[in-house]
C-alpha cells in the first residue's frame, strides 16, 4: 500500500462523472467512431477521442472533427443514439460508493461537475443510484464547457462557498485546468484518460489510482 499524506480538510469535494466516477471511457471512443463511420467520416484516432472526454459534446464533435462541420449536427445526433444502444459496460469504479458515504459521513458536501448533458447525467445518477450522495450537479447544459471554470463558479455561488473551501477530483487534463483558473485544489485520478505523468502537468496537490487511495488523502 502506497503511503499517502491526508491533506487539508474541505467543506467541498467536486467529481468529474466519466473517466472519474465511472468507468466510461471505452463506450464513449466507440460511440463517436460509430457515429462517425455511420455517416462514412473517418474517426480519429482513440488517444485523441479520450482527449475531448470532459468537453460539451458540441465542443468536442468540433475539436474532432473541424473539416466535416457541415455533419456536426448529424454527428451529436448520432453520437447520442450511440450511446443509448450501445452495450460496452459502464460500471462505477470499485469503492465509489463506500467513499462517497465516507465523505459525507464526515460532513463534507459533495457534487458533480461534469462534460455530460442533463439528460445524460441525470440517467446515470439513477441507474448508479449515487444520487442521494450529491447536494448539487453542473451539466455542459447549464454552464460553459470544460475548461473554463464556469460550473465550478456556479456550483460555488448555489452551495455557499469559496474555491478554497473545495477540490475538484478529475481524471484529465481539462478537469485539471478547470480547477486550476479558479484557484481551486485538485487530485488527478489515473483510472480515466490521463495518466499520473499528465496529471502532474497542472500542479494537482495529489494524484491517486483508486478510491482508496483517494480516501486517505482527503480523510486519512
Amino acid at each position: 500500500m502506497i503511503a499517502i499524506t491526508p491533506v487539508k480538510k474541505y467543506k467541498l469535494v467536486i467529481f468529474d462523472w466519466d473517466g472519474t466516477i465511472m468507468d466510461s471511457v471505452t463506450k464513449i471512443v466507440n460511440c463517436i467512431r460509430s457515429s462517425a463511420e455511420l455517416l462514412s467520416i473517418t474517426p480519429p484516432g482513440d488517444d485523441a477521442i479520450k482527449n475531448i472526454i470532459g468537453l460539451s459534446l458540441d465542443k468536442a464533435i468540433n475539436v474532432l472533427f473541424p473539416a466535416n462541420t457541415a455533419q456536426h449536427e448529424a454527428l451529436i445526433t448520432g453520437y447520442k443514439h450511440q450511446y443509448s444502444v450501445d452495450i460496452t459496460p459502464t460500471p462505477v469504479f470499485d469503492d465509489v460508493a463506500s467513499v462517497l458515504s465516507a465523505l459525507k459521513e464526515q460532513g463534507i458536501v459533495l457534487a458533480v461537475a461534469t462534460g455530460k448533458g442533463r439528460g445524460g447525467l441525470d440517467r446515470l445518477l439513477d441507474q448508479s443510484q449515487l444520487r442521494h450522495f450529491f447536494s448539487a450537479t453542473r451539466t455542459s447544459d447549464e454552464a460553459q464547457s470544460k475548461p473554463s471554470p464556469d460550473m465550478l463558479h456556479q456550483l460555488l455561488e448555489e452551495l455557499g462557498l469559496s474555491a478554497q473551501d473545495a477540490v475538484m477530483i478529475g481524471d484529465t487534463q481539462i478537469d485539471m485546468t478547470m480547477a486550476k483558473a479558479v484557484g481551486m485544489d485538485r487530485i488527478g485520478v489515473t483510472m480515466g484518460v490521463h495518466g499520473k505523468q499528465q496529471l502532474n502537468e497542472l500542479d494537482p496537490i495529489a494524484t491517486v489510482d483508486n478510491y482508496l487511495q483517494l480516501q486517505q488523502v482527503l480523510l486519512g
